[in-house]
């Protein structure tokens, strides 16, 4: 694994995973963790099966924030950083269109928007002047 110079996007991706994993954790994990397991209402399954859902999205943005910052350093890890890019460019949409359903509006959603900044980032880092498929527009 050959180490090269910071790529920004992937680092600003890899930041901004990991401030989502920090509004999933603790913003979250008090306004709608906590709620859902004091809520009596629907079958003790189901609502656990949810609980185990959390958590997986919960080690999911420990992965994307590893795997881009991976990618930051190692050009040799694009395909990676691609992979993340399309799970965050399904997960911002996917969640408005939750919220939506819901009748909840997306901007209360912070995975809306922050998978949304994800992809901008990831997009950087994938073609801007420093990305393995970077263009520059500053002539040399």
């Amino acid at each position: 694994m050959e180490i090269g110079a910071v790529n920004p996007g992937f680092a600003a991706a890899a930041v901004l995973s990991l401030i989502t994993f920090g509004v999933h954790t603790f913003v979250g994990g008090r306004f709608a963790a906590r709620p859902l397991l004091a809520a009596h209402d629907f079958h003790k399954a189901s609502r656990w099966l949810n609980y185990f859902t959390w958590h997986m999205a919960t080690v999911m943005l420990l992965f994307m924030a590893g795997g881009f910052a991976v990618a930051a350093v190692v050009p040799g890890a694009l395909a990676a950083a691609v992979l993340l890019t399309l799970m965050a460019t399904t997960f911002s949409p996917l969640c408005i269109w939750v919220a939506l359903k819901g009748d909840v509006a997306p901007w209360r959603f912070p995975a809306s928007w922050l998978f949304a900044l994800i992809v901008v980032a990831a997009l950087w880092g994938i073609f801007g002047s420093h990305g393995p498929l970077g263009v520059s527009f500053i002539p040399a």
